[in-house]
């Protein structure tokens, strides 16, 4: 375990050089987390990035919504960037709402007050913002383009810096400290999960005002698997849902590998039962199902699943099986996959992660 926390730390730091060195005056979404920086439960199917501002500022914003399944924006008085306090969300933009031209191309304005002169999208700016969190969401992992974003101050002089010594020495003394206050928050969690004896069960929790996508319904838990044993995870699905998805991270909050396994399923990637029902199998070794959920070798760790835009929240169950029992709990018609439909599935999981924009 000693060794995995070092690994977090520094993953912690390669993170926050994205945002160590932000520049209010002149911002840029950079991606504090994704494949090779995975922390804090880093959605696998999401594209992050995360710009400093100043609520005082007039920022607009231009680009290309994407063709992802949705484009929020997370309006924070602090977020993850090493220079920020944890704050509040103070306002979420869903992309979907801006008047969008035929190619998908937006404009929208962000300050205290509505410019005269200003015609187009335009939304109030809190004065104690300090970052803005952008995620977009996508089932079928490179096969849309991505949503292209820019960001400028407009209210000031377009001005470069050289920062000083004195400030480049307090931004890298913040920097070396970014890690405990990362592991702090990770570990926090963590403990908070194990205090409530949330093992192999969930509970609701929707993350609002904290970083979560507003109305959304999350599922958290604990898994913990027994030699000879396997986890059923089943859950119903919503009559109506924009997007969901169930993965894997280990004691540290750190997502398991979803490049190179199947530790995360999506409502575009799982395959659901004729009953209508979602199931999936949580097995330390391929247990020959299709919705085989791999925890990378961790025999402990947590789960989370999320409905978004969902008409409900239905609530999913873990239980523990003998590996042996397995099929005779699974309806017929379970899709069942063999070694090298296996393989195909991964190396077809793997080229798609690498198709995504993640830097």
């Amino acid at each position: 375990m000693a060794a995995r926390a070092e690994r977090m730390a520094f993953m912690a730091l390669a993170s926050g050089w994205f945002t160590a060195f932000a520049d209010r005056d002149l911002p840029d979404f950079v991606p504090a987390v994704n494949t090779h920086c995975p922390l804090v439960g880093t959605n696998p199917d999401f594209i992050y990035g995360a710009a400093s501002i100043d609520g005082a500022g007039q920022y607009l914003l231009t680009g290309e919504r994407g063709g992802g399944l949705f484009l929020l924006m997370d309006i924070a008085a602090g977020g993850l960037g090493v220079l920020e306090p944890l704050g509040p969300s103070l306002a979420t933009i869903d992309f979907d709402t801006l008047a969008l031209d035929e190619n998908g191309c937006f404009s929208l304005l962000l300050s205290a007050e509505r410019p005269e002169h200003w015609a187009g999208d335009w939304h109030r700016l809190d004065a104690s913002a300090l970052s803005l969190s952008l995620r977009q969401a996508s089932y079928d992992w490179g096969a849309h383009r991505e949503a292209r974003i820019a960001i400028e101050r407009i209210d000031i002089p377009h001005a470069p810096r050289r920062w000083d010594e004195v400030e480049i020495a307090r931004r890298l003394d913040a920097l070396a400290a970014y890690p405990g206050r990362l592991a702090g928050m990770a570990l926090g969690f963590i403990a908070g999960q194990r205090r409530k004896a949330l093992w192999n069960r969930f509970e609701h929790d929707d993350w609002a005002g904290r970083g979560g996508v507003e109305g959304q319904h999350y599922y958290q838990g604990l898994f913990r698997l027994e030699p000879g044993k396997v986890l059923l995870l089943e859950t119903e699905l919503p009559e109506q849902v924009l997007y969901w998805n169930v993965q894997l991270n280990d004691m540290l909050w750190t997502t398991v590998d979803w490049m190179n396994r199947q530790s995360s399923l999506n409502g575009g990637q799982a395959a659901i039962d004729a009953d209508g029902r979602f199931r999936a199998v949580i097995a330390l070794d391929d247990p020959g199902i299709s919705n085989w959920l791999d925890p990378g070798g961790n025999a402990e760790g947590a789960i989370m699943l999320r409905w978004t835009g969902a008409s409900s929240g239905p609530e999913p169950r873990l239980t523990l099986l003998d590996r042996e029992s397995l099929a005779e709990c699974l309806p017929l018609g379970t899709l069942r996959v063999d070694a090298q439909t296996r393989e195909a599935q991964l190396r077809a999981r793997r080229r798609a992660a690498q198709m995504r924009r993640r830097w």
